[in-house]
């Protein structure tokens, strides 16, 4: 029962990931599959390109939500499951000491869900606006110092892509400047590179000198 609940925290982290937020944004205002368009990613920028500023900032709102969510809910529910009589574990180890590495492995969980969504024949977006929630929740500075690398790269760059890598990375550096658990550092880092290489096909782009820039038709 113990390997049940602590599944079942990592499945619920899974499923708020997968919530394919651009996908129903794009069903609900044109009934349009919107992986048919642009870049054919359920994400913000995609719904930005095929329709319009509003529904793009609602789905990059929730998608942040959805991150931070995950991580405040496994947070809270772990130690509610560790403070259980049943629960039981190495002498050696405190209890205590067990909850930042379930919630590391239900923040991987959360941008697995946003990239790969069971909704979606495991397909999805990038999981960067994601993965800002994630940080924020674990660690606002780390979280605050990773946006504004973001915006100031897409205010002289435009190119989102690009943004979000160096954002991604950015947070990586960050997290060890700062003091923070090793599970949190381990979960920054593991799932910063998560999302660099959902970027793959933007990298490519970029270095071949193709990559459309925000205002520009893909």
């Amino acid at each position: 029962m113990v390997w049940i609940a602590l599944s079942s925290g990592l499945l619920i982290a899974y499923l708020l990931g997968s919530i394919p937020t651009g996908y129903l944004m794009g069903r609900m205002l044109r009934g349009i599959d919107i992986r048919e368009y642009g870049s054919k990613s359920t994400g913000a920028t995609n719904v930005l390109r095929t329709l319009g500023k509003g529904p793009a900032f609602c789905v990059l709102v929730v998608d942040v939500l959805k991150g931070a969510a995950a991580i405040l809910f496994a947070a809270r529910y772990y130690s509610w499951l560790i403070a259980q009589p049943s629960f039981t574990s190495s002498p050696d180890i405190a209890p205590q000491y067990l909850v930042p590495w379930y919630t590391c492995v239900a923040g991987l969980a959360v941008l697995f869900g946003h990239g790969r969504s069971i909704w979606l024949g495991f397909r999805g977006g990038k999981s960067a606006a994601t993965g800002l929630g994630v940080l924020l929740a674990i660690s606002v500075p780390v979280g605050l110092g990773a946006a504004a690398v973001w915006i100031l790269t897409l205010a002289a760059f435009r190119l989102v892509s690009f943004s979000s890598i160096l954002a991604a990375l950015t947070a990586i550096v960050l997290v060890f400047g700062l003091e923070h658990p090793t599970p949190y550092r381990l979960l920054v880092v593991v799932g910063g590179l998560y999302v660099v290489v959902r970027h793959q096909a933007n990298i490519q782009r970029l270095v071949a000198g193709t990559e459309p820039r925000l205002g520009q038709g893909k």
